[in-house]
């Protein structure tokens, strides 16, 4: 069995994580914002440019990188969102033991904005991996057979 030593250095060491997730979410919320955006200028006019251009090569490259980006946020904002429902709920209970109510109640706030924030961003990028998957795949098969 764990050392309480080593089960405090693990707790500590699980504490520092939390501002940096909070951040990684907000960052990834950011992204997926700006994302929106540049799916949003692709598909009404971006992808028509890109057609006409005939540069199969090219366009598959950044089809590739951009339906990557859109996965990435799809798998690691929940992820990330779990781990901000995870972290502060040990102290939290902690603080329920000792009949700290208000400190219970900031870690589940923490915890629930997390999750939501993670959940919101993962949606995001599962929406637009998909879409792109679909209007990438039409582009391609047009531009093939156009200059095929």
């Amino acid at each position: 069995m764990l050392s309480s030593q080593s089960i405090g250095v693990m707790h500590h060491l699980v504490g520092f994580l939390l501002e940096p997730v909070i951040w990684a979410l907000m960052l990834f919320a950011a992204l997926s914002i700006i994302d929106i955006g540049i799916a949003l200028a692709e598909r009404f006019s971006g992808l028509k440019k890109w057609q006409a251009s005939g540069q199969v090569e090219a366009f598959e490259k950044l089809a590739f990188k951009r339906i990557e980006r859109s996965d990435f946020l799809a798998r690691i904002a929940p992820m990330l969102g779990l781990m901000g429902t995870l972290i502060p709920l040990g102290p939290g209970l902690s603080a329920l033991g000792n009949g700290e109510l208000s400190i219970l109640t900031t870690a589940m706030s923490v915890a629930f904005d997390t999750t939501v924030l993670g959940l919101f961003v993962g949606i995001i990028g599962f929406v637009l991996g998909r879409l792109r998957r679909r209007w990438y795949d039409e582009i391609l098969t047009t531009m093939e057979q156009a200059h095929g």
